[in-house]
């Protein structure tokens, strides 16, 4: 059971990274008025749903509790960016800024899943490999979006 924690820590953090995914674009949809992003947001909440249940699944399966929390981390930085978006309003610009730094923190979770030595199945490392691919064009989505704001201003 003690060879299981390091790897149930692992699940865990990265429940808790899309945790934090889905509070911070339930923020993000609220902080604008554009269809598309809205549209966008809310396609990435339900992607993290996904993932974070399949990594809870496995959780389950390992004889641990389900994680339903966020990151000490990610509750800091969505006040901060609530309070940024007080003075910047619905900047589209700003807004898709903030989602970056979180698909930032998303792509550094799962990386930081792999370089670990905890010893894990195939499928769970398989799982993981699929998230990353998956939130890593997502990052790139919103980077695209950031982009392109910034050439038509």
């Amino acid at each position: 059971m003690q060879q299981q924690e390091p790897l149930e820590e692992i699940l865990s953090d990265l429940v808790k990274i899309n945790n934090d995914r889905i509070e911070g674009y339930q923020q993000a949809i609220a902080a604008t008025d554009d269809a598309d992003l809205k549209a966008l947001f809310q396609r990435m909440i339900d992607d993290s749903v996904r993932y974070a249940d399949e990594l809870n699944a496995e959780l389950l399966a390992l004889g641990a509790e389900k994680c339903t929390s966020t990151t000490p981390c990610g509750k800091l930085y969505r006040a901060w960016t609530e309070l940024k978006t007080i003075f910047t309003g619905q900047d589209r610009h700003a807004i898709l800024s903030f989602c970056e730094y979180g698909e930032d923190a998303a792509q550094r979770a799962y990386s930081s899943a792999f370089k670990t030595e905890t010893s894990m199945p195939y499928r769970i490392r398989e799982l993981i490999a699929d998230q990353q691919k998956l939130l890593q064009n997502d990052h790139d989505i919103i980077n695209a979006y950031r982009n392109v704001q910034k050439i038509v201003y």
